[in-house]
């Protein structure tokens, strides 16, 4: 049998935003398949019958036929590797949790050499699949040997990759709810910090805490005994209790108190340190001990009978509630209390050291609250209990059974309350209660602890009953709904896509932005703005700097030129945008790198920019070039010709059919609806105009016109804009510091 050469992965390219594969990131590999250009699948003997052996579901990939085993049917008849790696790869990924549906593989001008992608949510991760599945598949092509165990520990080696780079599971629901409304995400950080929606209409997220949350809020909240002062002072059932220093002082306030009592850490979480209902002295000195490390001060309180439950508070209403139960194994007589846990606890599928498990693994040997909890029955791990002997292993922290539709009024009343009392918009109340759908106060329950940055999973994920939209409740509590603001979390995003004069094109139409009353950020090839201010000379036509842009708070409306180079090797840095300008189809002189040999090949690449206009937006197309005007049809929202020639047949075309246009007539700027058309005000002859304004072409003008249209701005501002606007860089930077240094020289001398 020949052996091949491993498959030399020439390139590999993260494209984080919306690219000419598809709207969402992808990882692109260029491969050379050197001699196995020769030998699709069906000319490698048994290749077929080792691969999908090693991973079997390959059958569900539907691949171009569109019908299950259509990737196995490719293989059959005959497929080439690097589209046998792009399934590869997918496939590893869905085994490792993170579903992946899209790739293509494409051949290019050069011989063997090839463009692969597949949809990358991170790239760290898509990396590690590409690593696995190439090694995965050079074992299959060349019967190497490669088992089941193999499979699995490149399964787990992304796995691995997706624990370490992926969104927690309370975050990722959050964002995923965002992304049903529409709104844009972006990731700040390594962590969970996410900036839903762009610049000034930007909500965070760190988990489940927002821009909303207090930071006084959180401190209160981590102190417990600070929170009990305030809830009670207010009317809210807690605990009677007091803070203690040291195991004799804990008991002294058990006695006082009255047995049973709770001992646990005043500033932990998640149940750590906490044991309860203790009614000895030797047992309230141990759990001293195992409290102390667990946080700043140890507290004793009053034990409330009842089953333990957290209730979710998002912007004043309760939106889901979980309870616990006590978790307990039953000894057969022959099993130790360790083996048991084994078999009877952590074989549950639902349990696992990852975030991703509702319940986690429980460890005996390093969780010495379940130490304590044997000894309190003459118990520990090596102990054999007798057949039928049931045996407590946790008390709390246990929350997997939904009970959201039973919580009574009062009860969420009260969680409501304790929630604004401390001062926390998002909160899990923790509370004790025999039944969540009667008062607390009939049944002596109480509300125990009130955490910041509640986690989600017990709701996302419940042992018992149905799911929650928790992520939902946060998203809309951060973006109310409405019907009149717009889409949520978006500011006007203007993209500006050719290659003719568009830095020019970008600052005019930042310009005109600006006028209309908005803060505007500007990202193009003669450098970076904040308004007229520019605060990076670097050329910046580039998804660097329209992130830096959509990141910023101050920022209303965003201006962004986009290359095609920038497209080919980032994406854009948008996801969506209100208005996309495409000029011309030039410059693919430059993008051989790219495989881009002639101009109608950057029909694809620049038909980016209209894909991605929002249904209420709008794109600003050059109808002097029928392959430009030819890219309306791909547009979701509504279309804008611009012609420097009123005959253009496009132009014609596109106003017999209603559409609106901007051109030239009798020396002046017209804006046509249909067969309507009108002089822009505010503009007069473009001769006068174009004399003063050296450096700006008549397209730029129109283009720039008709995206000040689109945006909304009053036409005579857009005019008088427009006969405004400074056309040399360096001439109105040095307007704006002599406005500036005049404004601060007034103002000295008023002060």
């Amino acid at each position: 049998m020949t052996r091949f050469d491993d498959i030399r992965l020439l390139r590999t390219r993260y494209l984080r935003g919306p690219n000419l594969w598809t709207y969402r990131p992808v990882l692109e590999v260029w491969l050379d398949l050197g001699q196995l250009e020769d030998f699709p699948s069906n000319l490698i003997p048994g290749f077929t019958a080792r691969l999908t052996a090693l991973l079997p579901a390959l059958i569900e990939h539907h691949c171009g036929v569109g019908e299950r085993g259509g990737f196995i049917q490719r293989l059959n008849e005959g497929t080439w590797a690097g589209h046998v790696l792009e399934h590869v790869v997918i496939e590893l990924l869905n085994l490792a949790g993170m579903p992946t549906g899209f790739g293509q593989t494409r051949s290019t001008s050069k011989h063997a050499v090839y463009r692969m992608v597949f949809r990358a949510r991170d790239e760290q991760v898509a990396r590690a699949a590409l690593a696995e599945g190439h090694r995965l598949l050079m074992a299959a092509i060349n019967d190497a040997p490669f088992d089941a165990a193999d499979v699995q520990r490149a399964v787990d080696a992304v796995k691995a990759k997706v624990e370490d780079c992926y969104l927690g599971p309370s975050t990722a629901c959050i964002v995923g709810a965002a992304a049903d409304r529409g709104i844009p995400h972006m990731r700040l950080n390594s962590g969970n910090l996410v900036q839903l929606g762009y610049g000034a209409a930007q909500q965070r997220i760190w988990t489940a805490e927002t821009d909303h949350t207090s930071a006084i809020g959180e401190s209160i909240a981590s102190d417990k005994e600070l929170t009990k002062s305030l809830l009670q002072s207010c009317g809210v059932p807690v605990p009677e209790g007091q803070v203690v220093e040291s195991a004799e002082e804990a008991w002294e306030a058990a006695e006082d108190i009255g047995l049973p009592v709770v001992v646990k850490p005043s500033d932990a979480n998640h149940g750590r340190g906490v044991s309860l209902e203790l009614t000895t002295r030797d047992e309230v000195m141990a759990a001293f001990a195992v409290a102390e490390p667990e946080g700043s001060d140890v507290m004793v309180e009053r034990f409330v009978r009842g089953h333990e439950h957290r209730l979710l508070v998002v912007g004043g209403q309760v939106v889901a509630a979980a309870r616990g139960d006590i978790i307990t194994v039953t000894g057969d007589g022959t099993s130790t209390v360790a083996a048991l846990i084994d078999s009877q606890l952590n074989s549950d599928p639902r349990r696992g050291a990852e975030e991703e498990f509702p319940l986690d693994v429980i460890d005996l040997a390093t969780d010495a609250k379940l130490q304590l909890e044997l000894k309190r029955q003459d118990l520990d791990g090596a102990a054999v209990p007798a057949k039928g002997r049931v045996v407590t292993i946790q008390r709390n922290g246990n929350l997997s059974v939904d009970c959201t539709d039973q919580v009574h009024p009062e009860v969420a009343h009260a969680a409501v309350l304790a929630a604004r009392i401390v001062g926390l918009d998002i909160a899990g109340i923790d509370l004790v209660a025999e039944d969540i759908s009667r008062p607390l106060a009939a049944q002596r329950g109480a509300i125990v602890e009130v955490n910041a940055g509640p986690g989600l999973l017990m709701h996302l994920k419940p042992a018992v009953g149905s799911p929650r939209p928790v992520g939902r409740a946060i998203c809309d509590h951060l973006f109310p709904l409405a019907d009149d603001d717009g889409p949520a979390g978006r500011i006007p995003v203007v993209g500006v896509a050719g290659s003719r004069d568009t830095a020019v094109l970008a600052r005019l139409v930042a310009w005109l932005t600006g006028l209309g009353g908005r803060h505007t950020g500007l990202a193009c090839g003669d450098g970076l703005f904040l308004e007229r201010r520019r605060v990076d000379a670097r050329p910046s036509a580039s998804w660097d700097a329209g992130h830096r842009l959509l990141v910023n708070r101050a920022v209303q409306a965003v201006v962004i030129e986009n290359g095609a180079a920038s497209i080919l090797r980032d994406g854009l840095a948008y996801d969506r945008c209100q208005v996309g300008i495409v000029t011309d189809l030039d410059g693919f002189e430059a993008l051989a790198e790219f495989d881009i040999a002639e101009s109608d090949q950057m029909v694809k690449v620049l038909r980016t920019q209209v894909d991605v206009v929002l249904p209420e937006g709008t794109a600003v197309l050059n109808a002097m070039d029928p392959r430009v005007a030819g890219l309306a049809p791909l547009c979701d929202g509504a279309v804008i010709l611009y012609a420097s020639e009123a005959g253009a047949p496009a132009l014609t075309a596109h106003q017999a059919a209603g559409g609106k246009a901007v051109l030239v007539r009798q020396d002046r700027v017209v804006l046509a609806n249909g067969s309507s058309e009108s002089f822009l005000p505010g503009l007069g002859r473009l001769t006068v105009w174009r004399a003063t304004h050296v450096g700006v072409s008549l397209d730029v003008l129109l283009a720039a016109v008709a995206a000040g249209w689109a945006l909304g701005i009053p036409l005579n501002l857009i005019g008088a804009g427009a006969e405004a606007f400074e056309a040399d860089l360096q001439a109105a930077l040095a307007s704006l510091q002599l406005s500036q240094s005049q404004a601060l020289q007034s103002h000295q001398l008023n002060a």
